[in-house]
């Protein structure tokens, strides 16, 4: 399906070399070192694999990769995968990257990878997203905006930009879905020709409603587990009640934070019978 895709959009030869590995990325190094990463990566918060016991039944254990080339040792899947984009990059490479909420504000494996990537790479950007635009309905996604760095004593990230577009966003997949020009406000601050001119469009009492504001490296590293998981702005959905969105869109998004949230019981349950 993929070779396919990219047939379609003229990507790649019938007769020449396929331009897609059927192996698994995280198992080791990449052979080669890139310029650009952009990326969605599978979702799902665990790695595993499944195989047959010695009673003939299907059984999944989680996988955790070993390697040399990364901070942290995990099973989540999303933090290997940031991890494994960082450590294909050259040095002045540069990614954008999709990941879930849990990516930004998990402990453990989490922390030190957050706190990494702040230190050997310039993080620079994070634009968050409302539900249901890349993953499944209910989670919420993120893009990392992030250029690698050669190894240096001192944190390479000085200041980290962050693009509201969540609070007080509403997007469906049929009746409004997000298109190029409902970001068209985050290009303009991003300054993709000039990123060291930008401008804060937040203020404590000018703009207390502007999507787009900086926290520099001591702020981030200064909070509970490096977390990256920051909100500033106020759901006026909790106090105009007379400006509800219309009742179909509640009762879908109603709809999208249950599927959420029982798929959220299914992993714990999951992981409960493996124990």
């Amino acid at each position: 399906m993929c070779l396919m895709n990219m047939f379609l959009h003229n990507i790649g030869e019938i007769d020449g070399d396929s331009l897609v590995s059927p192996n698994d990325a995280l198992i080791a190094a990449s052979p080669v070192n890139v310029d650009y990463v952009l990326a969605n990566p599978p979702f799902g918060k665990k790695s595993s694999m499944s195989f047959t016991n010695e009673d003939g039944e299907q059984e999944t254990d989680g996988l955790t990769y070993n390697r040399q080339d990364f901070w942290a040792t995990t099973t989540n899947k999303q933090l290997n995968f940031v991890q494994h984009i960082r450590s294909m990059l050259k040095t002045t490479g540069k990614a954008a990257v999709v990941v879930p909420d849990n990516v930004l504000f998990e402990g453990g494996a989490g922390e030190t990878i957050r706190r990494k990537l702040l230190e050997n790479t310039t993080l620079h950007t994070i634009l968050r997203l409302p539900t249901g635009i890349f993953y499944a309905q209910g989670v919420k996604a993120n893009i990392l905006f992030f250029d690698n760095r050669p190894a240096s004593p001192d944190a390479w990230t000085k200041e980290v930009w962050f693009y509201d577009y969540r609070t007080n966003i509403h997007h469906t997949l049929k009746k409004k879905p997000m298109r190029y020009e409902h970001l068209a406000d985050f290009i303009k601050c991003y300054n993709p020709h000039n990123p060291s001119k930008r401008v804060e469009a937040w203020h404590p009492e000018n703009n207390p409603d502007g999507r787009w504001r900086k926290y520099d490296y001591e702020e981030l590293v200064a909070r509970d587990k490096t977390s990256l998981d920051i909100f500033w702005l106020k759901d006026k959905s909790l106090t105009d009640l007379d400006n509800l969105p219309e009742p179909d869109d509640l009762a879908e998004e109603i709809i999208e934070n249950l599927e959420a949230g029982l798929n959220s019981f299914r992993e714990v349950l999951s992981g409960l019978s493996k124990a």
